[in-house]
């Protein structure tokens, strides 16, 4: 025994010790990134069969290891399809980095703050009339993808022209308002379902849209309910309900804030700090 600790002994320089501090920091991100989604799940499963592997060829199981093995085989061609969302992220995490930084939310702070305003307020009417509501704020991950499949508007943001969009039978009420900056880039957008079956079961289309968006980029959405008239607010897959008008009003201008360069989350950084 102490002659094989000896054979894999490493010395620590100082190379070593980085070397094992960026591995501990990747690993750490890696859990942060896919805590509380379905990846979790999914790998308990890789987990469960890792160990069935290794019972099966200690007991010399012929059969059991072959079957295994062909599983394995499968599976690393089924892994990028099945954790594709969580890669997603992942990669759009590295991109937000210092060296790739991109501010999509580019207001000063007047314009800011009128925005949140003139969301607070559409909010509250669509509320008060039980009107349902779908609006989506892109901030640094680009959502051009589902902006096109909406009608194009190009129009300053005002509560007045977004309640006037999701007045019912109008053309454009049902789809989700994408707002870029401090202007409305298209109405009447499709948003991705949510697949988590962690849902809870009232929540209809409308909310599941919007956790589906929050999960494959960081763009806050706002709900309203058209049944209940409550407004909520998804954001990284999770969904915040029953704001009332200063909770919202609160909840954007901590969220939207303008981020200047010097002002960026390192990649060590939790997002929820």
């Amino acid at each position: 025994m102490a002659q094989f600790l000896s054979q894999i002994r490493v010395p620590l320089d100082w190379r070593s010790i980085v070397d094992i501090l960026v591995v501990a920091v990747v690993l750490y991100q890696l859990i942060m990134l896919i805590k509380g989604t379905r990846a979790v799940q999914l790998i308990k499963g890789i987990a469960v069969l890792l160990i069935i592997s290794t019972i099966a060829k200690f007991l010399n199981l012929n059969t059991i290891s072959w079957l295994l093995e062909k599983v394995w085989t499968m599976l690393f061609v089924a892994l990028p399809v099945v954790f594709q969302p969580e890669l997603r992220r992942a990669l759009e995490q590295i991109g937000r980095g210092h060296f790739f930084v991109s501010h999509s939310l580019s207001l000063g702070p007047e314009a800011l703050d009128q925005m949140i305003e003139e969301l607070v307020r559409c909010s509250q009417v669509l509320s008060k009339n039980r009107i349902g509501a779908l609006m989506a704020i892109e901030r640094e991950t680009g959502v051009q993808e589902f902006i096109e499949t909406g009608i194009k508007i190009d129009g300053v943001v005002s509560s007045e022209f977004l309640v006037n969009v999701f007045i019912p039978n109008t053309p454009l009420h049902d789809g989700a308002v994408i707002i870029r900056g401090d202007r409305v880039a298209a109405a009447g957008c499709f948003l991705p379902l949510s697949e988590n079956s962690n849902i809870q079961k009232e929540l209809g289309t409308r909310h599941r849209a919007a956790i589906g968006l929050s999960e494959v980029s960081d763009a806050l959405i706002i709900i309203v309910s058209e049944e209940t008239g409550a407004v909520s607010v998804a954001l990284d897959g999770v969904i915040t309900r029953f704001l009332d008008e200063k909770m919202l009003r609160e909840l954007l201008k901590r969220e939207l804030q303008v981020k200047t360069s010097k002002s960026y989350v390192p990649f060590w950084r939790s997002k929820n700090e």
